[in-house]
């Protein structure tokens, strides 16, 4: 999540002890309690949710709507959620045309699908 180094945290270490001193233990013991409580709010959130949408969505799982995990569950796995052979699950039933490279031979009409426009 965040990339600090070593020097980096010995700053910030150095910069903590400067400014609060005596009463970093303090702040630190907020700092946890603070989390702890977005943590638990998150969790509420979360089941509160789940709750509301009712019994038809009980194996709904909220990291399904990060657009990675929506983009890869639904382009590039199948519906059991297998990944596809060729990786991309992308124009598996794709035409011969679709393949090939190169100028279409003079006279020849490029392809047009009735479905897709």
């Amino acid at each position: 999540m965040f990339d600090v180094g070593l020097g980096e945290m010995a700053v910030l270490v150095v910069l903590a002890l400067v400014i609060f001193g005596d009463k970093l233990p303090q702040v630190a013991g907020q700092a946890g309690r603070m989390l702890r409580q977005f943590r638990q709010m998150a969790d509420s959130a979360k089941a509160d949710l789940q709750e509301g949408l009712g019994p038809e969505f009980k194996d709904f799982d909220i990291n399904d709507l990060n657009p990675k995990t929506f983009v890869r569950k639904h382009l590039f796995e199948d519906e059991d959620g297998t990944p596809t052979a060729n990786g991309t699950g992308l124009f598996d039933d794709a035409p011969s045309y679709a393949t090939t490279t190169g100028a279409l031979p003079a006279g020849e009409r490029p392809p047009f699908d009735n479905e897709a426009t």
